[in-house]
């Protein structure tokens, strides 16, 4: 799968919260979301003076942060429930539940928890979810 098939099937899949996701589509998906983000935060920016960006690095501590402008803030208005719903079928592929998806909100050890099932192969064949998205 590459970066346009991904995001075709995201945006096809809106709000399928059931099923599977290979890695691929998962990550091209990300890959996607930000590049275009940038650039629209970019846009934002420049043609329509709203938005910003900001990083700092002082002393052992390093920060970034990103206001989104109007183009900015509707595109993540746009891909917030097809970013979640491939998000949980990323979990189904690995045979987790989408509830899994709520670790998220313990800093640090619920991302890497998360990172580490999104990175991991899905299971070879069926699982309790549905067929294998690779076969």
């Amino acid at each position: 799968m590459n970066m346009v098939q991904a995001v075709s099937s995201v945006f096809s899949k809106y709000v399928t919260f059931s099923g599977r996701a290979a890695r691929s589509e998962y990550w091209w998906w990300t890959l996607a979301y930000v590049i275009i983000t940038l650039i629209l935060g970019y846009l934002d920016r420049t043609l329509l003076g709203s938005g910003d960006m900001q990083a700092a690095a002082a002393a052992g501590e390093v920060s970034f942060s990103m206001n989104l402008g109007l183009l900015g803030g509707i595109w993540t208005l746009v891909c917030l429930l097809p970013g979640i719903a491939v998000s949980v079928r990323r979990l189904h592929d690995v045979d987790r539940s989408g509830w899994w998806l709520l670790v998220s909100f313990v800093p640090l050890l619920g991302w890497i928890l998360l990172l580490v099932w999104y990175c991991r192969r899905g299971n070879v064949g069926d699982n309790r979810f549905g067929g294998d998205p690779l076969g």
